[in-house]
């Protein structure tokens, strides 16, 4: 126990007796420590006197552990967070956002938590129903779905099944759809085109190169494959070639029904809507824990500590901490709690697992399960739980780490933005500057015409910035600039607005400089198809690079990926404006900053301008 203290007096944080608890503000959580760890004449005494009260308050400081990673004035939460946020913690694209037609013929690799569909099998069903409705759906919207996970033959939920025939058997069973076992080759893709049903590859736990995180395993694995869809949240934190490295391969990485339930839940921790909220913490390696516990100190009432040995938490102990718990409105119990070295542990457990799941049901207490012990304590056949299971994923989490199967999936904007406080019209039709930099070309076309609205979408936050503030100064009502990778953010930010898309213009993208031949990168097949569904009626697409092989390469990917939608502008509608394919003007009049640099220099622009017609037929387009 003299370990907690020493992680919180190293850290900057000061305390004081305080008789009264769960009194305290958010910013001085109350600590309730064990009683054998103190001298008797140090306990104080009214209510707990068991207990030693410390408050907490950080010396001098106001400041909050985290930095939002993305937000402006004119922009609101999509789902209101009432405590502690997390760069950590993108907000990433779901299947549940993606739009479910475009499944439709996709090639779809799942990625399942393995444990978690052998507990259906048990008939364990912790959980179960999100991750085999990820793959159900897959399958009824007409996605030809590909199963990818590792199984261990030493884990005892696998019921010593090791060869993929026997799991595909026991997945049919449970998906109630033929699951197919296939090798780990290329014609796996093949395959899953062929075949109406589901394709399940061989156990990654026999390949060296799944925890290698190898790019060329990955690339092998997705080799042919369109949409990677992670429902194995439980390997969040792991950084493994079916979870991180397959997202380089795929055009789309997005979360599965399972996962996003438990980020959901994840989150859930750090909110402080309900209170007294106490931590119920078990377990040891405190030292390894110090940066979560100290968390857990800002947004907690209360933390009660059981479990450590030498110290023997018996049923008096017990009762107070029932009736601890009984003046609380949520709960987060992480980690296994022991009483002692006797064989009564599993029933002074279940008794406290019975006390909350009580409390739970007639004070509506919010209870946070996280661990395995803590989940097969409490839970029994209860559902109305947040369960998750991996208690590793959480501490990760609340020492402020990133976890790597969550950052390698595409980022949705997460917010709501306010169209009406945006632009004193937001009926108007949109253009849209994707990687807008210091905004010369957005403000010299808003300046210019004055019935339609302007929108850049821009990854540097700096230059953002200085666009809102110049935005501000000028008094604009037509124009506006948001931080985001518009690469992944485009659809959930442009579907939100009330008016048609008109024009998309893309301009020497360069997301790095020191690699001229990758500056295409952000024109990817994400950003493409978004465009092609949401551009209106004869819209229009404009594209420039000072970069020959760049246009080249952007006009390519928007023919292939355009959905049939998006065609070049023939150049006999205007064959003086083209030399060879290329524009010889740009057609808006308004240069960016870097195309006026070019031309400075004396060096050409490579420019085209495409369109998605109304009617597609003779010479009005050309692909």
């Amino acid at each position: 126990m003299n370990q907690a203290l020493d992680i919180f007096r190293s850290s900057g944080y000061c305390f004081s007796r305080n008789p009264v608890f769960l009194n305290s503000s958010r910013n001085s959580p109350a600590f309730l420590l064990h009683k054998q760890n103190f001298p008797q004449e140090h306990l104080a005494a009214p209510l707990f006197e068991k207990y030693r009260r410390l408050v907490c308050s950080k010396r001098a400081v106001n400041s909050k552990p985290f930095i939002p990673t993305e937000s402006n004035s004119l922009c609101v939460e999509a789902e209101t967070c009432d405590g502690a946020d997390f760069s950590a913690v993108p907000h990433v694209q779901t299947l549940r956002e993606f739009p479910k037609e475009e499944l439709s013929e996709k090639v779809v690799m799942v990625r399942f938590d393995s444990k978690l569909l052998f507990q259906q099998l048990q008939e364990r069903k912790i959980q179960c129903e999100n991750a085999v409705s990820t793959i159900k759906y897959l399958h009824e919207a007409g996605a030809k779905v590909i199963l990818i996970s590792s199984w261990d033959a030493d884990d005892e939920n696998t019921m010593k099944i090791v060869r993929a025939e026997s799991i595909a058997g026991a997945l049919s069973s449970v998906l109630q759809v033929k699951v197919v076992p296939v090798k780990l080759v290329t014609t796996h893709i093949h395959s899953a085109k062929q075949e109406s049903n589901i394709i399940l590859l061989e156990n990654l736990f026999q390949f060296k190169e799944e925890p290698a995180n190898c790019k060329g395993f990955a690339r092998l694995l997705s080799s042919g494959v369109d949409i990677f869809v992670n429902d194995a949240f439980s390997q969040s934190h792991r950084v493994l070639a079916s979870t991180v490295a397959i997202s380089r391969f795929c055009y789309a990485s997005i979360a599965g029904f399972h996962f996003e339930a438990v980020l959901s839940q994840l989150k859930n921790i750090t909110k402080t809507s309900q209170k007294p909220y106490v931590a119920i913490i078990g377990g040891g390696n405190l030292v390894e824990k110090a940066a979560a516990l100290r968390l857990l100190v800002s947004i907690c009432d209360g933390l009660v500590f059981v479990g450590w040995q030498p110290v023997d938490l018996g049923p008096e102990s017990l009762e107070e901490i029932a009736s601890l718990v009984s003046k609380c409105k949520k709960i987060l119990w992480i980690g296994p709690v022991r009483f002692g070295l006797s064989h009564s542990d599993a029933g002074e457990a279940s008794r406290l697992g019975a006390v909350v799941d009580r409390l739970r049901s007639q004070n509506n207490l919010e209870t946070i399960l996280v661990g395995k012990v803590a989940c097969t304590t409490v839970l029994g056949s209860n559902l109305n739980y947040s369960v998750i299971e991996n208690a590793s994923v959480v501490w990760e989490f609340l020492k402020g780490r990133s976890l790597p199967g969550l950052m390698a999936l595409d980022r949705s904007y997460p917010f709501d933005i306010k169209w009406d406080g945006v632009y004193d019209d937001p009926t108007r039709p949109l253009v849209v500057d994707v990687g807008s930099g210091n905004g010369l070309f957005l403000f010299g076309m808003a300046k210019k015409t004055k019935d339609l609205n302007f929108l850049g979408l821009e990854i540097n936050g700096k230059l953002v910035n200085r666009c809102l503030e110049r935005v501000l100064q000028t008094g604009m009502k037509n124009g506006y600039f948001i931080r985001t990778n518009a690469t992944s953010t485009f659809r959930s930010i442009i579907s939100s607005y009330p008016g048609e898309l008109v024009l998309v213009s893309i301009q020497c993208p360069n997301p790095d400089f020191n690699k001229p031949e990758h500056r295409w990168e952000m024109v990817q097949r994400s950003l493409i198809e978004a465009i092609a569904d949401l551009l209106a009626l004869d819209g229009k697409v404009f594209l420039q690079s000072d970069i020959e092989g760049v246009a080249i390469r952007m006009k390519s990917e928007f023919v292939k990926y355009g959905k049939g939608k998006i065609m070049v502008m023939d150049e006999s509608e205007d064959a003086s404006c083209y030399q060879r394919q290329w524009l010889n003007e740009n057609p808006f009049g308004v240069r960016s900053d870097w195309e006026q640099h070019v031309l400075d220099r004396g060096a050409n622009m490579y420019r085209l301008l495409l369109s998605k017609p109304a009617i597609i037929a003779g010479s009005t387009c050309r692909g």
